[in-house]
This record gives structure tokens, C-alpha cells and sequence, in this order.
């Protein structure tokens, strides 16, 4: 009798599932986490018991397989490449075994290296064009949803609506054919708030930056940030992409800017346009792209308080002032976008001139390169790459509406990505708190993906429980954002965690909470 108490008590204990839900119209298997709550238990005045069950949660898991308690890792091998199989069914595609930039130093387990025939399109915007419903825009479509539907509550997220939202240029998929290894994602103002977190992997391990970027996906990052400075990051991002559930980016300035000895004057169109190729065989799934700078706008942050923060944009300004010609990511961007789309990468259009302090926001620099963006969003729709477009860093709450409003006009209601937008200058240690206020806020309005730690200084790795922290505090941002828009599903979680406390099943309380 007693172990039957023990089995009975054991069941009604909440318990962290992983599952997977199949696909309708390609053959996908999008994993979930499921949340598998105790039962409610009432007792009536005559002392009987009434027990009813409790729907469980689902949730959005950016864990990918290491949350699946039958998953063996092996960091050489990598992680299962899900997408083979969508690939090999495409007719448009061609492989090789050549990877750019190796210098023989090989991942173990390298896939071919995939692009488009030279007379083919491939990436998700073209087959959104051709009313092609992909894998990628199925997997998408099911995993917004978090299985609401079996909760009685409607959705519009349906994967017809996921491809007219990529015709129409409103959200993006990341995901470079050479990234086979990801789950697909969407970022858009009508889907789920995302959040991206930078980082600093090590130069000196693998391994130790391989355990790094899991940690992250557990804590919920939906997308990764390279900034590598070290001479080892092309081998070191290897490791990672082929250990990345999530969509991995990069600024390929940085690296060539190593590859010219740090110098900015020495950097060339050539130099920067092999890196970008070696980054695409690899897999880099979206790229920061400085394009919209132009030599015209240097004159208009002499008024600044604190003139240029970015450090592509140093470096293009002093590129720009030392050959006394204009930004060869502008001159070139047709070649650029030519790349983008052999691969299906998604270009992030770049703020080379945002503003580094409230004083400086929404300021003319700003708007210039906005300006400058829209032509160039055109140019890279024609070529069917998907874009999206980055915010400015610091602006105070009362102009962040605004802000918002004038990007979205101007850039086509393009997906827009804030780099930790803070609303003060004085945070300091705590700046994370001032840029999940500012994320909230401008997410709210309209913002697709935040982003954690802003970098104050770049050759500095921050502590994993700094990553944590801020992972978590851009998370409830985002979440905070996607009730106030009314995502569908955004408050089933909520709901259920003020159920369990009101019913003081603390079990079900305490996993229920956004932190683990």
C-alpha cells in the first residue's frame, strides 16, 4: 500500500518532458519542452476529495537535443543535422568537399560545403515567392504555437502565414543551407520576441566554448552573436556552429579587420569579401553589414556628445577618411548580397552610427543611415535575401516609440534588432537592467529580436553568471512584450503559475517560473 501511495504521489508531481510534434505537409519533428503539471485537488466540506487534472505547458525550447534526457553528446561529431534531409530533396543545390579558410584545420565530422547552383535561388524569401511552403516555414509555424490550439485557443500563425510574412519582407528565417544542424526560426513583429546573446568564446578551447554556447541555449537564447577577436576564431566557430541548435551570426568586419593587423586603413573589398565566404561555408546563418554608412554622414556626428560607439563604424570611418572614398560595403553591396544569397544567409543591416548615449538619440547621424538603408534593403530584395535591420543602442523611454515608428516607416516595417537598448547612461554594472526596460518597451512597439550584454569591452569575456543573468532579464523583456501584443498562447504559462500558487501546489509554482 505504501509504495502504491509513493507511485500515485510520484504522477502527480510536475515533470519536465521533452517532445516532439510532427509535421502536417514536410516530414519535421519540432522539439518542445512539456511541462506536466500535478493534479488540483479540492475538498469538499464533508471531507470528500475531487481531483481534476491540469492541462500541461508547452513551451518554446531553444535547448534543442541537450534538453532530451536520451541524447548522448559528442562534441566531435556535432549535433544531428536535421536539415540533410530537406536539403538533399532540393534540386537547386550543389556540394563540395573545399571549405575556404580551413588551412587544414578540420571539424572531425565537416559536412560538404552546399550552395545554389549558379542558376538557381534557394533562399526562404524566393520559395516564399513561388508559394512554396518549406520545411523551415512548417517547423516555424508549429513551434510559434506551442500547441495552443489543443488548449481551445486560436492562432493565425499558420504556415501559409509564416510564408506571406517572408514575401512580404516582415520577418526572416536564419538559416544557411551550411547550418544544417539548426532549428529553424522566425523573427518578425508578429511572432515570438526573441533574444540574442553576444559572446566571447576562448581561443585557447574547443571544448570550453562548445560548453559555454549549450549553457546559453539552455538558458533560452533563441540566436548567437560572434564577436571573436582572437586568431583562433575561425577554427573556434567551426566547433560552435556544429554545436549550435540556435542561429549563429557574426560581423565579418571584425575578422578582417585581424586579418589587416587591427589596422582599419588596411582593410580592402577583397579581404573582407573572402571572409565573408569562408564564414558562409561554415555556416553562419545572419551577417552585421555596415552598408548604409556613407562619407557624407561623418560630418554629422562632430555635434555628437559621444561621436561613433560602433566598432565596425570606427573602423569604416577611418577607412573612409585614410583612401578618401566611399564604404566598400556600400560600393560593393551588390556582390555582397550575391554571396548572401548563394548560401540563404540573412543580412542585418548595421548601425555603424548609432547613437552611444541618450543625448544623442534619434539624431540626424541616425536618420541619414536609416535613409541610406531603405535603398539598400530594395537592391537586397531584388536578389530575394532576407533582411533585417538593426536599432539604435541608447535612447530614453519617451522617444522610443517614436524611434520605432520612424524605423519601421522608413526601412518597409522590416524585422528590427536592438543591440541592448539601454534608457540611461548610468547603469553601469547594471546596465542589463536598463536595456531589458528599454527592450520591453521598444519590443513592445514593434521590436523582433534584443539583445543581451552591450560589449563595453571587447576583450574582456564576461562570466558565465553575467551571461545568465542577462539572458534571463531580456527573456522576461521579451515575454513581458509578447503579452502586451497578445501573441497567442503568450499567457498560458503565467496563467498556470498564478493557478498553482492560488492552489498552493508549490511544485508546480516553482517549475512553472521563467528561471530554472
Amino acid at each position: 500500500m505504501a509504495e502504491k501511495k509513493e507511485d500515485e504521489k510520484a504522477a502527480s508531481q510536475p515533470k519536465l518532458n521533452k517532445i516532439y510534434v510532427p509535421g502536417t505537409i514536410n516530414k519535421v519533428r519540432v522539439g518542445m519542452c512539456q511541462i506536466l503539471l500535478s493534479d488540483t485537488v479540492h475538498t469538499g466540506k464533508n471531507g470528500t476529495k475531487t481531483v481534476k487534472s491540469n492541462n500541461p505547458v508547452t513551451l518554446y525550447d531553444t535547448s534543442g537535443p541537450y534538453s532530451d534526457s536520451r541524447y548522448v553528446h559528442s562534441m566531435e561529431n556535432g549535433l544531428f543535422r536535421i536539415r540533410d534531409g530537406w536539403n538533399c530533396r532540393r534540386k537547386d543545390i550543389v556540394q563540395e568537399k573545399h571549405h575556404a579558410g580551413m588551412n587544414g584545420h578540420h571539424f572531425p565530422n565537416r559536412p560538404p560545403v552546399s550552395r545554389a547552383k549558379p542558376d538557381k535561388q534557394i533562399t526562404q524569401m524566393y520559395y516564399a515567392r513561388k508559394r512554396i511552403i518549406t520545411p523551415e516555414m512548417e517547423y516555424v509555424a508549429i513551434r510559434e504555437n506551442q500547441q495552443v490550439e489543443a488548449l481551445g485557443i486560436k492562432s493565425y500563425i499558420t504556415p501559409d502565414f509564416v510564408r506571406k510574412e517572408l514575401l512580404s519582407g516582415r520577418a526572416v528565417i536564419p538559416c544557411n543551407i551550411n547550418h544544417p544542424e539548426v532549428e529553424p526560426m522566425i523573427i518578425g513583429k508578429r511572432f515570438r520576441v526573441k533574444v540574442n546573446t553576444q559572446i566571447l568564446p576562448p581561443g585557447d578551447s574547443a571544448k570550453d566554448a562548445v560548453d559555454q554556447i549549450i549553457l546559453y541555449c539552455k538558458w533560452g537564447t533563441d540566436t548567437l552573436l560572434d564577436l571573436s577577436l582572437h586568431d583562433n576564431c575561425h577554427q573556434t566557430r567551426e566547433w560552435l556552429i556544429r554545436n549550435s541548435p540556435v542561429p549563429f551570426g557574426t560581423s565579418p568586419l571584425y575578422q578582417a579587420l585581424m586579418k589587416a593587423g587591427g589596422k582599419a586603413e588596411d582593410l580592402s573589398w577583397e579581404l573582407f569579401r573572402d571572409t565573408l565566404i569562408e564564414q558562409a561555408e561554415q555556416g553562419i546563418d545572419f551577417v552585421a553589414i555596415h552598408a548604409g554608412m556613407r562619407r557624407e554622414h561623418l560630418k554629422l556626428i562632430d555635434i555628437r556628445l559621444t561621436e561613433l560607439v560602433s566598432r565596425s563604424g570606427i573602423a569604416i570611418s577611418r577607412w573612409m577618411e585614410a583612401h578618401r572614398e566611399e564604404n566598400f560595403l556600400h560600393t560593393h553591396f551588390g556582390e555582397i548580397c550575391e554571396i548572401l544569397k548563394t548560401y540563404d544567409i540573412t543580412l542585418w543591416l548595421s548601425c555603424g552610427l548609432r547613437p552611444g548615449s541618450i543625448y544623442d538619440a534619434n539624431d540626424d547621424a541616425q536618420y541619414a543611415e536609416q535613409h541610406e538603408m531603405s535603398g539598400l534593403i530594395e537592391a537586397a530584395w531584388d536578389q530575394c535575401v532576407q533582411v533585417m535591420c538593426e536599432g539604435p543602442g541608447h535612447v530614453p523611454l519617451n522617444k522610443i516609440e517614436t524611434n520605432i515608428k520612424d524605423h519601421q516607416h522608413i526601412c518597409r516595417g522590416l524585422p528590427f534588432f536592438t543591440l541592448g537598448i539601454t534608457t540611461v547612461d548610468i547603469a553601469g554594472e547594471f546596465d542589463y537592467i536598463a536595456s531589458a526596460i528599454g527592450s520591453a518597451h521598444i519590443a513592445w512597439h514593434g521590436a523582433s529580436l534584443i539583445s543581451g550584454i552591450t560589449m563595453k569591452d571587447e576583450l574582456r569575456v564576461p562570466a558565465p553568471e553575467d551571461i545568465r543573468t542577462d539572458i534571463f532579464a531580456h527573456k522576461i523583456a521579451a515575454h513581458s512584450a509578447d503579452i502586451a501584443k497578445g501573441h497567442p498562447g503568450a499567457q498560458v504559462r503565467d496563467n498556470a503559475l498564478s493557478k498553482a500558487r492560488r492552489e498552493g501546489r508549490l511544485e508546480d509554482f516553482h517549475v512553472l517560473k521563467i528561471a530554472p
